[in-house]
């Protein structure tokens, strides 16, 4: 049985084993830090402490700062357009797993 969602207090379950499709508050910090280069487009943070994952939440609140405080339109025209990317393909892997944006229900 695979496990999925984050019901493990002391590690992240990673993104492709994220409830949701990996839409939830940390699957989106995980696509965020993916944006701004902070870790490679391959890594899932599977397995990382909670405590790591708040360090990279950090980072990417930095890196929003920078950038308008988190709206993607302020972005620059290539951070947009991967915004835009990482996000559909997302997305589209989330909706196939039954994530309903209409939802956007978090529990935890």
């Amino acid at each position: 049985m695979q496990r999925r969602g984050n019901k493990a207090k002391d590690s992240y379950v990673g993104l492709d084993h994220d409830r949701d499709g990996g839409m939830t508050f940390l699957g989106r910090i995980v696509l965020d830090a993916r944006l701004f280069g902070l870790i490679p487009d391959e890594e899932t943070c599977e397995g990382w402490e909670l405590g790591r994952m708040q360090g990279l939440a950090d980072q990417v609140n930095a890196e929003w700062d920078k950038h308008g405080g988190g709206i993607p339109s302020l972005l620059p025209d290539d951070l947009r357009a991967r915004h835009v990317r990482l996000y559909e393909e997302q997305m589209e892997k989330a909706r196939k797993e039954g994530w309903d944006p209409d939802a956007n229900m978090e529990e935890d």
